[in-house]
This record gives C-alpha cells, structure tokens and sequence, in this order.
C-alpha cells in the first residue's frame, strides 16, 4: 500500500511539474551569451546569436568572434538549428534518470552559467520547457530558454553538444520502441 501511494506520489508531482513547464512561458530567460573559444571570450546578445543561427546574418561583433576563432559559420548554424524530436513529458522522466542525468551533466560543459552551480537543473528547465514547445529540441531554444540572465557556451564544443542531443533522441527511442 505505502509503495502504491509513492509511485502516486511521484507520478502526481512529475505531472503537475511538467504541467507547469509546458504551460509556464519563461519568466527568466537568458538574455546575454558569454561566448568561449579557447582564450577568447565576448559576450553578445541572445538576439544576436538568435538572428545569426535563423537568418545567417552575422552582427559586426559576432563575426569579429567567428572569424578569430577560425570557426565555419554555416556549422555552428548547423548545430544551433538542427532539431531533434523529443517528447517532453518522456524527456522530462528520462533526465531524471541516470541516463539523463549524465547527459545534462556532459551538456552542462558546454552550456553552463557563469558561476557554474546549479547548471544541471537549469539545463534540466530550459530541456523541457524548449521540448514543451513543439516537441523538438535545438541548442538555440535551450540557450534561448536557459533561467538565467547570463549563460556561457564553450564555443569549440558545440558538435559534442549536438552529438550529445541526437544520443538522448536515440535513447530515448529505444526506451520507448517495443522489444
């Protein structure tokens, strides 16, 4: 009886919380980026990044970083939109589990806040609430959603990151693919 009302328990609040996330717009999101190559750090807008990755304009101040960092725009365009399919009730489960929990701790390497504490359950939010809105995930809605004023992207680790999503996907359709 106690171990039925538990699995209630948990079900009910995994419920409700993604309720919330699915129908909360975020009330803080990021709105600068610290952008890092190796030892070159420039903080740019969420705009700017966000008008780049959909339009492939590059502000003045975004290709001055691009172009010092010896990066392919057209790439990190490709890694920043390239969308993955993820239901987010599945997803808000599953990054509760082991497996979601590596995944946001390998992702919170390269995106992360400044101070680095309590990447895990940022990345954890900006996930689901990106997934919430169209059952898809790119990198840009979880830097767009990211709750914080500020978030920092290793720049040179972008295609990990990209890698790391599309296995979450795979995992994820495993999980739910019948045996």
């Amino acid at each position: 009886m106690r171990c039925q009302f538990l699995a209630l328990r948990r079900v009910l609040i995994s419920g409700v919380t993604s309720c919330l996330l699915l129908l909360a717009t975020p009330a803080f999101a990021a709105e600068r980026v610290l952008l890092k190559y190796s030892v070159l750090r420039e903080p740019i807008s969420v705009q700017e990044l966000s008008t780049f990755a959909q339009t492939g304009k590059l502000s003045n101040k975004l290709l001055l970083i691009i172009t010092l960092a010896q990066q392919d725009p057209d790439i990190i365009r490709q890694y920043l939109t390239t969308p993955v399919k993820i239901n987010p009730v599945v997803l808000d489960k599953v990054l509760n589990s082991e497996i979601g929990i590596a995944t946001l701790d390998r992702l919170s390497q390269v995106i992360h806040p400044p101070s680095q504490k309590g990447d895990r359950q940022a990345l954890h939010s900006a996930f689901v609430l990106s997934a919430s809105q169209d059952e898809q995930i790119t990198l840009l809605e979880i830097i767009q959603n990211y709750p914080t004023a500020e978030v920092e992207i290793e720049g040179d680790r972008l295609e990990g990151a990209y890698r790391q999503l599309r296995r979450l996907q795979e995992s994820l359709q495993d999980i739910l693919s019948p045996q």
